[in-house]
């Protein structure tokens, strides 16, 4: 084998990430002809279609994709032995990209965030508050703050911090106007607000007392992406909702939402940091989640 087995990957990254031969041209310091030639050789030595691109859209075929994946990888740790040979890496310093839901950051993420740049003067912290789940190596994430009742199958690397309960809520309004449910399997005849980004929105998983699972499919009266404004609605008294109790807390508190089927088990919600690779983790990354396990350990 003649040819460079790297040859191409770097630019190829950089017009994925770009979405764009000019703009990663103009990144690289290039023409957009050059990067153009560089991306088809590349594709004539694998022997496949990395990207399908016309005169207005660019995207991945399904090989680009897993290619695409791979190559990030590569480059992020072709990067950190760098750093590690040239001693460059003894101390947290550059910037550190993350992504978390809206109410975790604000309760429960901004105090270690806190400490963490006040111990860290060298690091920048790159913050997106995103109930979404990311692509974390696509995207170029150094680590995400995910919560759920399941956590997928995925090669990244997945490290619990946290837990806490379901809990089904409504106000007083709501229960005042349409009644209180006693039994979850009520909720078809009430209306629901429904969290968009799970695969099944409207359908909800309770436990017995006898340890029995079964699900109730739900009336859904309103279907959004974002739990603070879940919980917004459910004290507006538009409807019931479901949301891990870090979303609730205040409202309980305060009055403004009462639990609900205290009664029936649900299952409980699991606050994990995922992040690309174990191998070569930079200080950056590895102080961080060494204080989010500190100051958030389950």
């Amino acid at each position: 084998m003649t040819h460079n087995l790297f040859e191409g990957i770097q630019v190829f990254v950089k017009v994925v990430q770009c979405n764009s031969f000019a703009e990663a041209a103009l990144q690289l310091g290039h023409s957009p002809s050059h990067i153009s030639k560089v991306v088809n050789r590349l594709e004539a030595r694998l022997g496949m279609r990395l990207l399908n691109r016309t005169t207005r859209t660019l995207a991945l075929t399904p090989d680009g994709e897993v290619y695409f994946q791979h190559c990030v990888q590569l480059i992020s740790d072709a990067e950190q032995t760098l750093k590690l040979l040239t001693h460059q890496d003894n101390k947290p310093k550059g910037v550190l990209k993350i992504s978390c839901p809206v109410a975790f950051s604000l309760d429960y993420l901004r105090p270690a965030v806190t400490e963490y740049v006040k111990r860290y003067p060298n690091v920048t912290i790159e913050w997106d508050l995103n109930d979404r789940a990311v692509d974390v190596v696509g995207d170029g994430y150094d680590l995400a703050i995910r919560a759920t009742t399941k956590l997928e199958e995925s090669t990244l690397i997945c490290k619990r911090i946290y837990q806490c309960r379901t809990l089904v809520v409504a106000s007083p309004g709501y229960i005042a106007r349409y009644g209180k449910p006693y039994h979850p399997r009520e909720l078809t005849k009430h209306h629901c607000v429904c969290y968009s980004n799970l695969k099944t929105p409207d359908r909800w998983e309770f436990t017995d007392q006898t340890g029995k699972s079964f699900t109730v499919d739900v009336r859904k009266r309103v279907n959004c992406n974002h739990g603070k404004m879940q919980a917004a609605m459910a004290i507006d008294g538009v409807g019931i909702t479901r949301l891990p109790e870090f979303y609730l807390v205040d409202a309980i508190k305060d009055g403004q939402l009462e639990v609900l089927f205290e009664s029936y088990l649900q299952k409980p919600v699991e606050v994990y940091v995922v992040y690309p690779s174990r191998k070569h983790l930079s200080p950056k990354v590895r102080y961080f989640i060494d204080l989010l396990s500190e100051q958030l350990a389950v």
